[in-house]
C-alpha cells in the first residue's frame, strides 16, 4: 500500500471515530437500580399527603393502647407494654402507607412506559421504583421512635441496636407494598390501590398487636403463626429488650425474603404483562 493511501485511509478512520465523551456510558443492573431509585426518592418531598395520614395512624393506636391496656399487662405479664407497642406503631406506619398511588399517576401521565421504552432491564425498573419506599419507611421510623423514646423507651443493644431496627423496618416498609405495585400495574386505579391498602391492614392486626403470642389461642394463634407480621414484631421487640437474639431477628429476616420474593414476583408478573399488552 502507497504512502498516501495509508494516510488517506487513516485520515477517513479518525473521521468516523468516536468521541469518549459522546460514546453511550457502560451500564449494569446497579447503575440502573440507582437511576430510577434516584428519581423515585426526589419524588418524596413531593408527597405529604402520602406521609402525615400514615404517621398519625401508629400515634393514635399506641396511646391508646398503651393508655388502656398498659396497666393489664404489665401486672399480668410482667413486660414492658410500651417497648411491646412501640413496634407496633411502626408496622402500623409501614402497612399504612403505598406510594402506589404515585405509580398509578405515572402510568397514567405516560412517564412510565416511556421508561419501558429504555433498555433498562424490568426488575432494575421495578426494584428502583421500590427502593424509595426503603427511604421512606426509614425516615418514618424515626418521629414514632423519638415517641417512643419520649414515653421511655430504649434500645437495649445501644446504636447498633437502632440501626438494626431501623434497617428491618425499612427492608420490611420495601418488599410489603409490593402487593399493591402488582394492583398498580395491573389495573392504573388509584381506587384499586387504595382498596388494596385497606385489605392488606387486617395482617397487622391478626398477630401479637396486643399480646404475646403465648397468650393467644385458638384461631388467632394459627393465623400469627404463619402471619409473617409476627416475626417483625418479634424481632423488633427483641432489639428493645434484650441481647442480640438471633431466634427472634433470623425468622424476621426469613419473613422479609419470602414476601419480597412472592410480592416482587407478582409485581414483576403485572409489569411483563402490562408490557405484553402495550
Amino acid at each position: 500500500m502507497s504512502r498516501s493511501a495509508e494516510v488517506e485511509m487513516h485520515s477517513t478512520q479518525d473521521e468516523f471515530a468516536v468521541d469518549p465523551e459522546l460514546a453511550p456510558r457502560t451500564s449494569s443492573f446497579l447503575r440502573d437500580v440507582a437511576i430510577i431509585a434516584m428519581r423515585s426518592i426526589r419524588q418524596l418531598p413531593r408527597e405529604p399527603e402520602a406521609v402525615f395520614p400514615a404517621l398519625m395512624i401508629p400515634v393514635f393506636f399506641m396511646a391508646v393502647n398503651i393508655g388502656s391496656l398498659e396497666k393489664l399487662t404489665e401486672s399480668a405479664l410482667a413486660i414492658d407494654y410500651k417497648a411491646f407497642q412501640l413496634p407496633v406503631g411502626i408496622v402500623f406506619a409501614v402497612t399504612g402507607i403505598s406510594r402506589g398511588a404515585s405509580l398509578v399517576a405515572d402510568l397514567n401521565s405516560g412517564y412510565f412506559d416511556r421508561l419501558l421504552m429504555t433498555p433498562v432491564s424490568r426488575l432494575a425498573l421495578l426494584i428502583g421504583t421500590m427502593a424509595a419506599d426503603f427511604v421512606l419507611v426509614a425516615m418514618m421510623t424515626l418521629p414514632v421512635l423519638c415517641l417512643g423514646f419520649f414515653v421511655g423507651v430504649g434500645f437495649h443493644n445501644g446504636i447498633a441496636g437502632f440501626l438494626v431496627f431501623i434497617a428491618i423496618s425499612a427492608l420490611w416498609g420495601m418488599v410489603f407494598p409490593g402487593f399493591t405495585y402488582a394492583i398498580a400495574f395491573k389495573t392504573a386505579s388509584t381506587a384499586a390501590v387504595a382498596s388494596a391498602t385497606i385489605l392488606f391492614f387486617p395482617f397487622a392486626f391478626l398477630t401479637t398487636t396486643f399480646l404475646p403470642k403465648d397468650q393467644l389461642n385458638g384461631l388467632l394463634d394459627a393465623v400469627a403463626t404463619v402471619n409473617p407480621v409476627t416475626y417483625i414484631l418479634e424481632a423488633l421487640r427483641s432489639l428493645l429488650t434484650e441481647n442480640w437474639n438471633l431466634s427472634a431477628l433470623g425468622p424476621a429476616l426469613l419473613a422479609i425474603v419470602v414476601v419480597g420474593i412472592l410480592s416482587i414476583g407478582l409485581a414483576l408478573t403485572a409489569l411483563l404483562g402490562r408490557v405484553s399488552r402495550n
